[in-house]
């Protein structure tokens, strides 16, 4: 992860684990020599230990980051021990770090708060203490790493979604039946020109993705009329894609990987903060004015980062959606090829690869970048390869949904 959020080690969550079955389970670990002096003693006989009770803590800690996260909160239910153990707020810090890097998407909702794991850690001391099975007391004053995890991975964040009641859902099969207006949105960013694929050529040229449905007359003040896709062979919605110059000029800079003159902006000169200003060009304004969403294409190749100029042409365009801020934003975080040798961790439903850097800039890295969670408009991140078009789907579902479209599946 991108700035000072320190790491966490495996050796400290292990320790921190032992310590705490040492001193509140200490029994945990010892298997009876003779069940009938227990009997005797007792005068009732007591259930043996389970097998993963006796394990060292090593192994199962080991085991647990096999788990899903769905698996770790079942585990969780089945004794007090490992109710507690699991609640570890160190174990769900460390599987914050170890798998947000490899989330495919994030949004508004599922953000993480990224200044809690800026913090330095907390002694093992406190948070043993904390931790005594039955009592909560303390943790509410720490950051709930727990449900940070379970609200982003995206392997949970259906869980956590609210269901449609039966009605809802037979109305919205009446409403498709019923033609509404094609929704429109503004595509725009570097992603489209930098890189070695183009992600438009791509997008006119994938029948089996998003089929193409038709090319609108209607222009709005020479812009051009943009493309109309049709998305799961239901609904249709436009695209208009606003360059930054002409096709000469991209077509240099992105082989002599030199910055270009943006003709959507005019920069302004910078603020008191010294970060920079932009106003949208005159058309580009009549643009943000009647779109519905925008989607900006963002370079995730590695050192492609454009800085604070990014993330004020976002805040340049969204101040110009006719005051509402309720139009949402999809990130596009595109590369031009798939990643090689990809492996599929077991028990995980997300993509890791490995001890080795990704060949991308992380979800949760791009949306700091733009400076995302500051906005007050409904936003996501999506990965996207150009090449493949791989999450591309995901991004126009969302964007689809947040517009009021009634998406069946």
């Amino acid at each position: 992860m991108a700035g000072k959020i320190q790491q966490l080690s495996e050796s400290v969550v292990i320790r921190s684990l032992r310590r705490f079955r040492d001193r509140y389970f200490p029994h945990s670990s010892k298997v009876a020599k003779d069940d009938m002096t227990c009997v005797a003693e007792t005068g009732k006989e007591e259930p043996p230990p389970r097998f993963l009770d006796i394990l060292p803590v090593d192994l199962q800690f080991l085991i647990m980051t096999f788990l899903s996260p769905a698996d770790i909160c079942r585990l969780g239910a089945t004794s007090r021990f490992w109710r507690a153990m699991v609640r570890d707020p160190l174990l769900w810090r460390y599987f914050l770090l170890r798998d947000m890097p490899h989330w495919p998407s994030i949004d508004h909702v599922t953000m993480p708060q990224l200044e809690s794991l800026e913090v330095p850690l907390i002694n093992e001391d406190e948070s043993l203490d904390d931790r005594k099975e039955g009592e909560d007391k303390g943790l509410e004053s720490k950051c709930d790493y727990m449900s940070e995890y379970l609200k982003g991975c995206p392997s949970c964040r259906q869980r956590w979604l609210p269901t449609r009641p039966p009605y809802e859902v037979v109305t919205s099969f009446l409403q498709s039946l019923v033609p509404s207006s094609e929704p429109r949105y503004a595509m725009f960013g570097p992603g489209m020109e930098y890189l070695d694929v183009s992600l438009v050529t791509r997008l006119m040229h994938a029948p089996d993705v998003l089929p193409v449905s038709g090319t609108p007359h209607r222009q709005i003040n020479g812009v051009g009329s943009g493309i109309s896709y049709m998305f799961n062979n239901q609904h249709k919605f436009n695209i208009l894609t606003l360059y930054s110059t002409n096709r000469a000029e991209r077509e240099r800079a992105r082989v002599e990987q030199q910055s270009i003159s943006n003709k959507l902006f005019t920069f302004e000169g910078p603020d008191e903060s010294g970060c920079p200003v932009y106003s949208p060009a005159p058309q580009v304004q009549q643009v943000c004015q009647v779109v519905d969403g925008f989607i900006y294409v963002a370079n995730a190749e590695p050192g492609r980062g454009g800085g604070r100029s990014e993330m004020a042409q976002i805040r340049a365009v969204l101040s110009f959606a006719g005051g509402s801020t309720s139009r949402p934003l999809l990130v596009l975080s595109c590369v031009s090829r798939e990643e090689p040798e990809t492996i599929r961790t077991a028990g995980q439903q997300n993509m890791t690869y490995g001890n080795r850097a990704r060949r991308r800039t992380p979800c949760v890295d791009m949306a700091k970048r733009l400076g995302l969670p500051q906005l007050a408009h409904p936003w996501m991140v999506q990965d996207t390869v150009a090449e493949s078009l791989s999450g591309l789907l995901d991004g126009i579902s969302w964007l689809l949904r947040c517009t009021g479209v009634k998406i069946l599946w």
